[in-house]
Order: structure tokens, then sequence, then C-alpha cells
């Protein structure tokens, strides 16, 4: 009957879907303020017509939350969702073989920025309940929180579940913002990494110099700003910054064997990312290194002239923006200072540095025993005809660490992407099929649930 369903209404809600894609809710660029808007509205009509008693737009000090609600008894249990209706922005676009903001679909993938990422996802969500609610199964209440600046650090998010608490309170949170070990081979996300990010800033000379002039005398910032963040791990992977690996948890050798078990195929994975080899942190496998183990990397970087021909300058400043992807037991906030005190320490006498700190999060931990998590297992089972495995992935996402600090509960991730899905990347995608399946078993897991509850 599920899957009857999904199939005779699969072409009215793609269209649903993509009516949501088509608008562009770029939380990064303030040009697309009033975007965010229009999405929030138009996430509240379709909750509505999926059939929750109530939902609206709600103020934060950022970008709107659209909340709802469907009710069924005040004694029930209640199963929180949680998604986010912006997105990372398309750039590059002459990248995109499709434009990023006019869903199509082709080869049997949707092609469109929140494909997966988390309009698509967050979509199941609705689709599930909307069924649930249809054909009179659904026997615990269900609340719906989206926000608007997931992908730029959810700032909002925190001050007003703080304001919202009783609105928000719930037995278990639901999220679909994670992926699949592949199409065949089901898995829950049980830990993802926190994050901490920076911008660093380099000034040499007051103004740009004539290279000629002034080359050999000066300190190039741009050259020093290459060196101190080169610096910063070593030949072996491992990162240099004094303490930051103190809080480090180390799996044990009965985890370690449960993560060798992971169907990985490493030639496969370097020819998917035109790679001839890899390399990370010594002593450890790819999936420890994306799961279980902190990272350092430089995500941007800029100055001086980057014009069409030549301009012989040493600049007066170099910028770039860094990022640590952390694990759990790592303090974001303890990490970001121990890097700003790190380059300040290293910072030659001939430039200025200066670090600032931005958004951050902290990592998080799924317990495999808790009633909700079994509902997840069955619900994989189900559809996929396989119980899914646990595994820890290297995203973020830091608003899950908060709450389960204000609101007191665990989040179950049954996250339905794949590598190949390009998010965050041009030509972001998913397969329809996938899809489809993602709303089967979300269903199921709201069945399951009702039978742990």
């Amino acid at each position: 009957m599920i899957k009857k369903y999904v199939e005779e209404n699969k072409d009215r809600m793609l269209e649903e879907l993509f009516s949501l894609i088509r608008i562009p809710s770029v939380s990064a660029q303030p040009a697309h303020k009033e975007d965010m808007v229009r999405c929030a509205e138009r996430w509240k009509e379709l909750l509505l017509e999926a059939g929750v008693d109530k939902a609206e737009v709600m103020p934060s000090k950022g970008n709107p939350m659209v909340y709802a609600e469907r009710m069924v008894d005040p004694n029930a249990k209640t199963v929180l969702v949680y998604g986010h209706y912006d997105v990372m922005p398309a750039e590059p676009f002459e990248l995109w073989k499709t434009e990023p903001f006019e869903p199509v679909i082709k080869d049997g993938h949707i092609w469109a920025r929140g494909a997966d990422d988390d309009k698509g996802q967050s979509f199941m969500q609705a689709k599930a309940f909307e069924y649930l609610n249809k054909n009179d199964l659904l026997k615990h209440n269900m609340k719906f929180i989206f926000e608007g600046e997931e992908e730029i650090g959810s700032g909002s998010l925190g001050p007003f579940i703080e304001e919202h608490k009783e609105l928000l309170a719930c037995d278990v949170i639901l999220v679909s913002d994670t992926g699949l070990i592949g199409p065949d081979t089901p898995s829950i996300t049980t830990g993802l990494r926190g994050l901490s990010y920076w911008q660093i800033e380099v000034t040499g000379p007051n103004r740009d110099l004539h290279s000629g002039t002034f080359g050999g005398a000066v300190a190039n910032p741009i050259n020093v700003l290459c060196k101190l963040i080169a610096d910063v791990t070593g030949p072996d992977g491992k990162i240099r910054i004094p303490g930051f690996y103190d809080d480090v948890e180390e799996a044990s050798d009965e985890e370690r064997k449960l993560v060798a078990s992971i169907p990985f195929d490493e030639e496969e994975y370097k020819k998917s990312l035109g790679v001839k080899a890899l390399f990370g942190e010594e002593g450890y496998s790819t999936i420890e290194r994306t799961g279980y183990r902190p990272t350092f990397d430089v995500c941007g970087i800029w100055g001086g002239y980057t014009g069409d021909g030549a301009k012989t300058v040493i600049p007066s400043k170099a910028y770039a923006k860094l990022s640590s992807r952390l694990v759990p037991h790592q303090d974001h906030t303890k990490i970001s200072q121990l890097v700003i005190d790190y380059f300040n320490s290293v910072a030659p006498d001939y430039v200025t540095v200066k670090v600032e700190k931005h958004h951050g999060g902290h990592g998080y931990v799924c317990p495999i025993d808790f009633p909700a998590y079994k509902a997840a297992e069955r619900g994989f089972e189900a559809v996929f005809g396989k119980r899914p495995l646990p595994v820890r992935i290297g995203g973020s996402i830091p608003i899950i660490s908060t709450f389960e600090k204000l609101l007191g509960v665990k989040t179950v991730l049954m996250g339905f992407g794949l590598e190949s899905n390009a998010i965050h990347s041009p030509n972001e995608n998913m397969p329809v099929d996938l899809w489809l399946k993602g709303i089967e078993t979300i269903i199921n897991f709201h069945l399951e649930y009702d039978k742990e509850a």
C-alpha cells in the first residue's frame, strides 16, 4: 500500500518539491533575503496541504523559522522533524550542466541546488507524514521545525529553541540531512563531527608595493600566509597545534573492527574523485579519517592581483578561510581559541596576523540501543531488505548537539544522500528512486516507532 501510494503520487510530489527548489534560498548571500522569506512561506503552504493542524512562519533574530504540528493525542509520544530550507551558493555557475534553480529530471536523477541538501531530504519527511495522516495511521504527535541558516551556522536557531522550549518539546528528533554508504547499502548516521571556522588576515606593508622596487626587502603577506597555514599539518597528516588532540577519544579496537567491515573500495573512491592517491593522518583508514578524526583545512585563500594579465605587486594584505572538523568531546570554543593563540604565537615580526573566529559547533553521538534508533533500523529493513550499518560521518550539523543540550532529547539521523549527489558542489542531484525509497523508509520508521512507544 505504501509503495502504491508513493508511485501514484510521485509526479505531484516531485512538482511540489520543485516549487521549493525554484526559490534560490541562499542564506550566505544578502541579495537572497527576500527569497528566504518566500521559501519559508512556501514550506508553510506545503505542510498545511500535507495535513498539519497548524503551520506558521515565525520570526527569529535572522531568517524566519517554519513551525508546524499535528497533535493526535496529548498523552502520546512526539516526534520533532528538523530540516533546513537554505541552500549553498550555486557558484561557479559555468560548471553546472543544468540551471541550478530550475530542477530537471535526467538519467533518473533530480538535478538542482537543494535536490539533496536539504530540500529534497526534508521533503521526504513531509510526504511520509502526508501518507500517515491521510491513511489515519499516525498514532503519535508530530512537529516540524525548518530553519533558514543551517549553511551559515544556524546562528538564530539556538536562541529560538531557548525561547520556545515548550513549543518544541518532544521525545525524539528525526532528521534527514545525512547519507547512505551506498544505494544498496543502508546506514544510519550515529556520529557527526563538530566544526570550528576562522578567517585569517595577514598584513605586511601599509599599501600595495611595486615588486621590483621593494621585492626582497619587504615580506610578501601571501607568501607568509601560505607558510603559516602549510606548517599547521606535518607530512604525517597530524595537526601540530599544541593541545589540539587533548580531548580526542580514540575508538576502541572493537569499534575499529566494525568500521573496517564497512564496504569501501579505495580504488573506486579515488577514481570518483579524480585523484591518484589519498592523503590523511597516518595510522587510520579513510573511513576513520573522515568520521573519527579531526581535520584542519584551508577553505579559501586570496590576496594581491587576480585579474587578467599581469600586475607586479607585493600586496598589503592576504586572507584565508580555515576550518576544522572536530570529533565528539572536542569543544569548538576551546579549539577556536587554541588556533587563534597558535597563529599569534608563530606570527613573524614582519607581518601582523589577525584571526577572527566564525561559527562553530560540537559533535554528536547517537546510541544504537534506544527505541527510536531501533525503529529506524526496522524502517530501513522493511524497504531495503537488510539491516542498516551504524556509521559516523565527517560532516557537521552543529544544531544537533544544541537540540540535545536545550531539549534533552536524542536525534535519529535517517539520511538518504549519496557521495555522488555532489552537495555543496555544481550539479547537485538526487536519484529519484532513492528519493521515493526515502519516503517509504520514513513511513515505516513512524509505524515501527509506534510499536516501540
